[in-house]
């Protein structure tokens, strides 16, 4: 059975599309499909109708964590699609912020949209299923508060602020002939804290490929490094990274994993 993914969104544009900073992929398995994020924008309606494909006939949309960039697009999609739920995590409240120099920018989801689309959103709790071979996997590693504090990214509940813990931010899970695919939009958790999670939510499967931003534009070129001898170390075959690994990291990754990784670019498509 073929899977398909095709980037909707990315920083990279391609020929005849245009790109912006956030992401937004559509993926097609077992006759279902499934929208895993929709950009910073309504970009992503516009490329979806460039590549041909017609987004009312989405049957499930998947929010892979709380930032705009992800789900500035979905009262749009919302709008133009009558019949997908959207699946969120439990806790995906507009609280998200970000901290430059000494003040905090919110960075969250649309305000208003849990309350003007309640009807349409879902939300789950654990491994969730939802259709044939295809998985919401959270978050098990402890401790991702540290990450938050290191990202300088903060939660807000009434006037009392917490570094993230990304509790908001889920992978999808796809089962494909190859082996499982994760596609984890950001990879705030940790490219490898992700892969493990899979592996413990799915003991005896093998995991085929990762799709998604690593998070590593601000990183030290060391800690690069350790990520990518981390991943070798990993029976993953595939990966396919893009919008906040940026350049400077990808070119470190490529030099150490040659034909296993690849750039995304909107308009890209794979075929497992």
């Amino acid at each position: 059975m073929k899977t398909e993914i095709t980037i909707i969104v990315d920083n990279i544009a391609s020929e005849n599309l245009c790109g912006e900073w956030g992401l937004s992929l559509l993926v097609k398995y077992n006759g279902k499909k499934i929208l895993v994020d929709a950009g910073g924008s309504n970009l992503f309606l516009e490329n979806m109708k460039g590549l041909g494909e017609d987004v009312a006939e989405v049957d499930y949309a998947v929010l892979s964590h709380a930032h705009y960039d992800h789900a500035n697009g979905m009262p749009g999609f919302f709008e133009n699609n009558s019949k997908a739920k959207l699946f969120v995590r439990e806790n995906i409240a507009a609280n998200c912020y970000d901290k430059k120099i000494i003040f905090k920018k919110y960075i969250g989801i649309p305000k208003r949209m849990l309350e003007d689309y309640a009807d349409r959103i879902e939300k789950v709790e654990g491994v969730y299923e939802i259709t044939d071979g295809v998985y919401l996997v959270p978050h098990t590693t402890a401790g991702l508060s540290n990450i938050g504090k290191r990202e300088k990214m903060y939660r807000r509940t009434g006037w009392k602020w917490s570094f993230d813990d990304f509790d908001h931010e889920q992978s999808l899970v796809v089962d494909t002939d190859k082996g499982l695919l994760i596609i984890n939009s950001c990879s705030h958790g940790g490219v490898i804290n992700i892969i493990n999670e899979v592996k413990t939510a799915f003991p005896e499967k093998k995991i085929y490929g990762y799709i998604g931003g690593f998070h590593l534009f601000n990183k030290t070129d060391e800690e690069i490094l350790d990520v990518a001898t981390a991943i070798k170390e990993t029976s993953i075959e595939y990966i396919c990274t893009g919008h906040c690994t940026r350049g400077r990291a990808f070119k470190i990754l490529k030099e150490q994993l040659g034909d296993r990784i690849e750039q995304m670019k909107v308009g890209l498509q794979i075929e497992i």
